[in-house]
């Protein structure tokens, strides 16, 4: 199946371009028998979408899980697949500008920075390409399979693995720096977070719960703080995973977990802010006011970012898989399982405008550069 990415444009105020469907049947083997898909209701008086550009990135997953996002950097957009393949496209024309074949199987990534595109493997491999023509720039073996999207601080990158450790490689030669490791629970979602990078720290969430903040330059924890805390008594009801990837917005963290909560952490020190009971393995998105977070139902929910207070539930979107909500100008963006993205009021969580990119579903939250929003399905 041919992986597709698509520019949509709102109105003409704005202008725009470019779920986990299986994790249930995955973990469990056999079929999905959860519920259905809630039936889109028609849109009164909706705002019309228009297709900027669309183009074809790759292969699909193949019933591979992986964690393939595109990034946009220094004007370009990277994309990989399962299959090897990278891709460069100008983010605002979706010209290719160069395409390679790294005859691996990519499972994270691209990520950016320093001049060069990291990718992880299936095969506990991390690459890094040159983001001006994709040539080879080193290999390194890491612990473990990556579905965690590398990430570079300053002069390291940074990886986290299946087997919950994360990882400093030097960026010029993709030496090993250091190592973080701590056990994880015998069964967990299959997946891992991407950690976050600010201020000389690394957040990282694991499969057991647990927040951690490691220092970036010599990788000791600083802090941790259990998020949620494994209940019941089969290994299922216990899933408390931290597969949403944590975001760091006004030194302040921003993390969901899967049969846990929505909590918010002071990123220097640990102290915990406001936590809601909430389950959720899509993740969420922050704006300047609000944290939005698709929930394990797809309800979609606005949060205050001071108080953790309900402000908005949008609920017509029931069991559609979403993806995680991205804020967009005056608007919220998910995209669901049969392929439509839907724009919702960031005022009261309405569904303002709905347009189908990829019969195939939308697989992954939709990303905002500028004032374009790209569409990856």
């Amino acid at each position: 199946m041919k992986q597709a990415l698509t520019a949509v444009m709102l109105a003409a105020l704005l202008s725009g371009c470019s779920t986990l469907s299986s994790w249930t049947s995955s973990l469990l083997g056999g079929s999905d028998n959860s519920e259905p898909p809630a039936e889109l209701i028609d849109i009164a008086d909706p705002i019309p979408l228009k297709a900027l550009w669309k183009t074809s990135v790759g292969v699909g997953y193949d019933e591979q899980f992986v964690n393939l996002v595109p990034i946009i950097y220094d004007g370009q957009m990277f994309i990989a697949d399962h299959k090897g393949r990278v891709v460069s496209l100008d983010a605002e024309t979706g010209k290719k500008n160069w395409q390679v074949k790294t005859e691996v199987a990519i499972s994270a990534g691209p990520g950016a920075g320093s001049g060069m595109i990291l990718l992880g493997t299936n095969n506990a491999e991390v690459l890094a390409l040159s983001a001006d023509d994709g040539s080879l720039l080193w290999k390194a073996e890491v612990s473990s399979e990556v579905f965690s999207v590398p990430q570079v601080d300053i002069d390291k990158v940074i990886v986290q693995t299946v087997d919950g450790t994360v990882s400093a490689l030097d960026i010029d030669s993709g030496e090993e720096l250091w190592v973080h490791d701590r056990s994880i629970p015998v069964l967990t979602l299959r997946g891992t977070s991407t950690p976050a990078i600010e201020g000389g720290l690394i957040v990282a969430g694991f499969a057991n719960g647990k927040l951690v903040a490691l220092s970036a330059e010599k990788g000791f924890p600083v802090w941790e703080v259990s998020i949620a805390v494994p209940q019941g008594r089969s290994e299922i009801e216990r899933l408390v995973d931290i597969d949403g990837d944590p975001i760091i917005i006004g030194g302040v963290v921003y993390v969901t977990t899967y049969q846990g909560s929505v909590a918010v952490i002071e990123a220097q020190t640990g102290n915990q802010g406001w936590q809601r009971d909430m389950s959720s393995h899509a993740g969420l998105g922050v704006d300047f006011s609000q944290v939005y977070v698709t929930d394990a139902e797809s309800n979609v929910w606005a949060l205050s970012r001071s108080s953790g207070a309900s402000e908005w539930k949008q609920g017509e979107l029931l069991n559609r898989q979403l993806t995680a909500p991205e804020p967009y100008d005056d608007y919220v963006a998910v995209g669901d399982l049969e392929g439509y993205i839907h724009l919702l009021s960031r005022y009261d969580g309405s569904i303002k405008a709905r347009a189908r990119v990829d019969k195939k579903g939308i697989q992954e939250k939709p990303l905002v550069y500028g004032n374009i929003l790209y569409v990856y399905g």
